[in-house]
């Protein structure tokens, strides 16, 4: 009896052991098959974007005149002509500070809004025909007036941004609010919860992905905005600068112009996920 008891706990030991290897050799199998996937990915990537430019560059002057297309040498030259005479580096400025104000001051009205009056049953029946009226109305019909408002300068470009912004953070910080558990906080207020602790342990975090979610589908649309109101009417940013290229008949110039757009827009875009990846750790 006592050589079984000793050797007992030995077996069971080295099942663990076995068990624990055999998991971790696992772990490091789908570990490497996800670095070979993300390889191949981004080399597959890298040779897409390389046959879509030599292409581009074979295509341009050969099957059709570089005055519809450019080229990307073309490009490349014009994008380090304003890189170098700080042409890019000032209209590149200009968006982005309206597009930051223009998202700041509309993703915190919607935030604000959305969960007032999806904590609100009846703000939202007095509020709600008129936010959908106004959700209805095309955005870019209001940048004249806004322009006749407040001019050509960034107090335009701003409202405008604003205005795009807001209405795609309220819809989803409205939903948000609306659909916390009710149980839930029955739950936390029998315990003693106030509603300063409702409101910061249970509706923000509850509602957290649901507004993230709405910020991000607003950062491009910031951009959008705020190029909007350029193109209408500025004299600065990169919607203005892609608006003189066309009318210059600078192709170069003009792809330079599409070019940073999508780059910023794809910059902010992963910022804004980073960020929702790092706070919802402790949401």
């Amino acid at each position: 009896m006592s050589i079984a008891a000793t050797e007992n706990p030995l077996t069971e030991n080295e099942a663990k052991a076995r068990r624990t290897a055999a998991e971790t050799a696992e772990a490091s199998k789908l570990a490497a098959a996800r670095r070979k996937r993300g390889t191949a990915v981004w080399l597959t990537r890298i040779v897409l974007f390389g046959l879509v430019v030599g292409g581009w560059e074979f295509v341009s002057g050969n099957l059709i005149d570089p005055f519809w297309i450019s080229s990307p040498s073309d490009t490349a030259a014009r994008l380090g002509e304003w890189m170098g005479d700080g042409t890019l580096w000032l209209h590149s400025a200009a968006t982005l500070q309206a597009m930051a104000l223009g998202f700041l001051v509309g993703a915190t009205g919607g935030v604000v809004l959305g969960f007032t009056l999806g904590r609100s049953k009846f703000a939202s029946d007095v509020l709600n025909p008129l936010i959908i009226a106004m959700n209805s109305l095309p955005k870019l019909a209001l940048a004249p007036l806004f322009i006749l408002w407040f001019g050509v300068g960034l107090e335009s470009k701003v409202g405008l941004t604003a205005v795009v912004v807001f209405f795609l953070v309220f819809h989803n910080s409205y939903s948000g609010a609306r659909n916390v558990d009710q149980e839930l906080l029955d739950v936390v207020a029998l315990m003693g919860a106030r509603g300063r602790d409702k409101l910061f342990k249970v509706i923000i975090p509850s509602a957290a992905t649901w507004v993230f979610t709405g910020l991000r589908l607003a950062v491009p649309y910031s951009l959008i905005g705020a190029v909007i109101s350029e193109i209408t009417a500025s004299n600065e940013g990169l919607g203005y600068l892609l608006k003189r290229s066309a009318n210059t008949f600078d192709t170069a110039g003009t792809f330079v112009a599409i070019v940073v757009l999508m780059v910023v827009a794809v910059v902010i875009n992963f910022a804004v996920s980073r960020a929702e990846r790092y706070t919802s750790r402790w949401m």
